[in-house]
């Protein structure tokens, strides 16, 4: 029997399903029930009826998966999948800027720990951040954390200034200007794409800027042949499934998360065969962070 074959015959056993990051390594998208983004694969964890979630992806992925699904067992395939850019904000930290900003509103990027969440007023995605920094009043302070070139990005598109604390992706930071210039030499009819967490030049450079799920929408649609990629590399073995009549280029050949990489298809079996590595939030942080998450979804 082979790997895949007994991780299957254990998730109809343990009435498990597997949720995938765009981000993860080829064979775990390909073994997974449900493929998107972080929040898309939380709100179809909570629709579903079973009882275990395997969630492939990083560690507040699968928290935000256990605020919204709690009573349903979320599993983690490797407890060291964190994530740099919600680390580079704790909750003290955030109660002690709050103190300082006493009349804004705290909007946190999703990509933030329960902990941080539940100190928020409201959550967002890169998918929605620019229309929930937009149901403010204009006088209304924002503080947004963590993901400052997430948030210089609201503030070009909305001509608004946001108080911005100065977290950011390391692997998206690693795309670089001449890296565009030079495949853009090379592929001259190519569309540039990149994700909102890239640094302000690649984003005033770019065609399209959009979530994982808007790069995969705006390839399909479009009726270019190539596109120049600014993401995380996992992406590109949907991209290429989704749309085989079109070429993509990685702009960076960095631009790997090292920490998404850790889920393997061993570590999915693992976990399953030991319900191992389960991933909990306590009260009253779940209900405080899920109201952060709730309201984002009404603003939605």
């Amino acid at each position: 029997m082979t790997i895949e074959e007994q991780i299957k015959k254990l998730t109809k056993e343990r009435n498990a399903i597997i949720l995938a990051h765009n981000y993860q390594r080829p064979e775990v998208q390909d073994i997974a029930d449900f493929l998107g983004d972080s929040l898309g694969l939380s709100q179809q964890a909570a629709n579903t009826d079973a009882d275990v979630i395997v969630f492939c992806g990083v560690h507040f992925m699968a928290e935000t998966a256990a605020i919204l699904s709690p009573e349903k067992t979320v599993l983690l395939p490797d407890s060291n999948a964190g994530c740099p850019m919600a680390n580079m904000i704790s909750a003290r930290q955030l109660d002690e800027a709050k103190r300082k900003t006493a009349n804004a509103a705290v909007v946190c990027y999703v990509n933030s720990t329960a902990e941080v969440k539940a100190l928020s007023d409201v959550c967002c995605t890169s998918s929605n951040a620019v229309s929930i920094v937009d149901s403010f009043p204009k006088d209304r302070e924002i503080l947004f954390v963590p993901d400052a070139s997430l948030g210089r990005y609201v503030e070009k598109q909305l001509d608004r200034k946001l108080i911005l604390w100065p977290g950011y992706c390391p692997t998206h930071h690693r795309v670089l200007l001449e890296q565009i210039v030079r495949l853009r030499e090379q592929y001259p009819r190519a569309r540039v794409v990149v994700h909102p967490e890239c640094t302000e030049d690649i984003i005033d450079t770019a065609d399209h800027v959009a979530s994982t799920s808007g790069i995969l929408k705006y390839c399909r649609e479009s009726d270019a042949e190539t596109f120049l990629i600014g993401t995380e590399m996992g992406i590109l073995h949907r991209l290429r499934k989704e749309s085989p009549g079109k070429t993509f280029v990685q702009l960076s050949p960095f631009v790997d998360c090292p920490n998404m990489k850790l889920i393997t298809l061993e570590k999915i079996l693992w976990a399953l065969e030991d319900m191992d590595n389960r991933v909990t939030v306590s009260e009253p942080t779940a209900s405080q962070a899920r109201k952060a998450i709730d309201r984002m979804l009404e603003l939605s």
